[in-house]
């Protein structure tokens, strides 16, 4: 498959002491396999190295877009990885001016996956429980444990495929768990004793597993094969774990006990929310239709065409009900925080009066037993909250109510998130709405280059696109600036990086330049920088009115990744801020140019000139009919759709955000903030 849609496909193979080669054009091949040589010894000169590598690019005849995804292969990879023990993926990503290379080895192979997996989590046991066993020629291992969470996650995989839907190894699996959980809980008492029935649900409450089986011939749903339905499997999966998870719960009565504590716990709640559930049909057994009193709906019926805005308040509530289509177009204000349900159980979470409210609304009902997509009400359901910090906490408790308690919901397509522009810009008569800062900067940029040109000390004269093209470049290098400048003074920093300071290898010839720079835009009289090289720390100096400056760009920051893209950034400017530059206008003069900064600060205030911005902190701020005009109307509003491309890095992302664990949302924050820009 991969030759036929590949532009050409190269073999190298290795064997039989010889170098094989063969080409293939669109699946064709170029000529027969030939030999070009012998192959090399291994280093210790016992035999002819061995192997195959192939090399090919996808056609672009086939594919609208061949760029590869470094982050969905990574992913892949490291499935493999884990899945194969011992085996060693050594991953290269050469596209960039930097090298980039992963290496993924794990003796421990599933075991470790589910260690991997669990790692934003408190588990009960201290060591996953694991099997490796084979029936009638089909291989079966798995290792699962449990964990303080209140979800459910289970990977399967056939012959190293996974199976997104699961299939008859999932339901062998659940069988075999669900019999051995009531059987020992029946041998023990503890059912009895706690006056409660166990389902599967509750065994698999806070349950991490990883499910692989080796199958000779395996039969799927679908191409995608996302679900397997080889009917020989499920029998032998069950049989395999019944051995296995029994053995486990009578060699290890102490940590089977924490497990069957939590397992009781997730039934009596299972309980309290049927029991939750039943009192609010009989409430509304007279009156089916009944829905929210703050649900403004829609006159349309048909789920295909109706939307839902969930928003954030009642101000911007108020101003979306008015502006809105009523037609299709149904809006529910939200009051407040709603509740997280990553830290809620089901019985906690229905007792929310907000998370009730939503329930309602939807139409689909909750839980495993209850929830059907057939009955969902809207299939266009849009999150619309603030630019700021408490509507992205509120926008964050909604995705993850979705995620983990509707996720049928958000695999059909049918969650989506508004992007109500944060800005306005009028001038004259003419307005425009912009999205973010970005999109602020790139209107500012447009405006501000009209009438200016860039007058370089060669001579060189730079104006209309080309100009503009020169200060989204400076734009870009300002951005990773700032990242840095909580470190060391942004104008040393710039200047530093114009020299060649934070290139790998620099000294002192590049921090005498460096200072050479500073003085040329300090004012006269405090032009007396110096620069030098001290323990890997390049090191800049002066004396202001008897008073002694200093600044240290240090070994740690010159490491950092921001330092490393700052240094490749200069070297492409260089030239450009070498001498003097001046930026001239045709009506208001001329602005001295030293570096990006300078030249950023210089456009974009020449093209805030004559310009009224107006910024939207809140929804609410808006009236009706700049609601309709930004995010309501269907023919100009920018929708993003909510996709979930992998089960456990999503999993993983909503425990580490959500979890009760501290320290990886702490380490996120950490790695992260420096790079987040939302207003407070």
């Amino acid at each position: 498959m991969v030759n036929a849609l590949s532009e050409h496909l190269d073999l190298t193979i290795r064997r039989n002491g010889k170098i094989h080669t063969m080409r293939f054009l669109l699946g064709e091949p170029e000529a027969p396999l030939r030999i070009i040589g012998d192959a090399p010894r291994k280093a210790d000169g016992s035999r002819h190295e061995t192997g195959t590598t192939v090399r090919f690019l996808p056609s672009s005849q086939t594919f609208t877009m061949v760029e590869f995804n470094r982050n969905t292969l990574e992913h892949r990879l490291r499935e493999l990885a884990f899945l194969n023990s011992g085996v060693k993926i050594v991953f290269r990503d050469l596209r960039g001016t930097e090298p980039w290379e992963v290496v993924m080895q794990y003796e421990g192979g599933v075991e470790e996956f589910v260690r991997h997996l669990d790692r934003q989590r408190t588990p009960l046991i201290p060591k996953p429980i694991y099997t490796m066993a084979k029936k009638d020629g089909i291989v079966v291992e798995a290792a699962l444990r449990w964990n303080d969470s209140y979800h459910e996650n289970v990977l399967c995989f056939t012959n190293n495929i996974p199976q997104r839907d699961g299939g008859t190894h999932l339901a062998g699996f659940r069988g075999a768990l669900t019999r051995v959980i009531n059987k020992y809980a029946q041998e023990t008492g503890l059912a009895k004793k706690e006056k409660v029935d166990i389902s599967g649900d509750d065994a698999r409450e806070g349950l991490t597993c990883v499910l692989s089986v080796k199958v000779p011939d395996p039969k799927f749903s679908s191409q995608t094969k996302d679900k397997l339905v080889s009917s020989e499997v499920r029998p032998i999966v069950e049989t395999l774990m019944t051995e296995a998870l029994s053995q486990w719960f009578e060699e290890n009565p102490v940590p089977a006990k924490q497990v069957m504590q939590k397992i009781v716990e997730a039934a009596a709640a299972r309980e309290a929310a049927r029991k939750a559930r039943e009192l609010t049909r009989r409430k509304t057994a007279l009156d089916i239709t009944s829905l929210p009193g703050k649900l403004a709906d829609c006159q349309e019926k048909d789920p295909a065409k109706s939307e839902l805005f969930i928003v954030e308040g009642d101000s911007a509530g108020g101003s979306a009900k008015q502006g809105r289509n009523r037609e299709n177009q149904a809006v529910l204000p939200l009051r407040g925080k709603i509740l997280n349900v990553e830290r809620a159980r089901f019985d906690k979470m229905l007792s929310s009066d907000q998370v009730g409210t939503l329930i309602t609304a939807l139409g689909t009902g909750i839980g495993r037993d209850d929830f059907n997509l057939d009955k969902l009400r809207y299939h266009k359901i849009i999150i619309m909250t603030d630019a700021d910090v408490d509507g992205a906490h509120i926008r964050t408790l909604l995705l993850t109510f979705f995620y983990r308690q509707m996720p049928e919901v958000i695999e059909k397509g049918y969650l989506y998130i508004a992007q109500p522009p944060l800005y306005k810009a009028e001038r004259g008569k003419s307005e425009r709405y912009l999205k973010d800062d970005a999109e602020l900067d790139e209107y500012l940029i447009e405006q501000g280059v009209n009438g200016q040109t860039l007058i370089l000390e060669s001579g060189e004269q730079v104006a209309s696109q080309d100009l503009a093209a020169r200060v989204r470049e400076a734009a870009g290098f300002k951005a990773t600036l700032q990242r840095l400048a909580l470190r060391a003074p942004s104008s040393i920093l710039e200047q530093a990086a114009l020299a060649g300071v934070l290139r790998p290898g620099a000294g002192l010839a590049e921090a005498t330049q460096g200072a050479v720079l500073l003085n040329r835009i300090a004012e006269e009289g405090e032009d007396t920088w110096k620069g030098t090289f001290v323990d890997g720390s390049a090191l800049f100096t002066r004396v202001v009115r008897g008073v002694e400056e200093k600044a240290a760009l240090d070994p740690q920051l010159l490491a950092t990744p921001d330092a490393r893209r700052l240094a490749e950034r200069a070297e492409a400017l260089r030239d450009l801020y070498a001498g003097r530059s001046i930026l001239r206008h045709e009506k208001t003069g001329d602005a001295q140019v030293f570096g990006p900064d300078s030249l950023l600060a210089a456009v974009l205030e020449a093209g805030q000139r004559g310009i009224k911005i107006q910024r939207y902190k809140g929804l609410g701020e808006m009236n009706p009919e700049q609601l309709w005009e930004t995010t309501l109307d269907p023919n100009a509003r920018l929708l993003l759709q909510v996709k979930v491309e992998h089960a456990d890095t999503a999993d993983e992302m909503f425990s580490k955000l959500m979890g009760d664990v501290v320290e990886p949302r702490r380490e996120f924050i950490q790695e992260f903030a420096l790079e987040a820009a939302v207003d407070a």
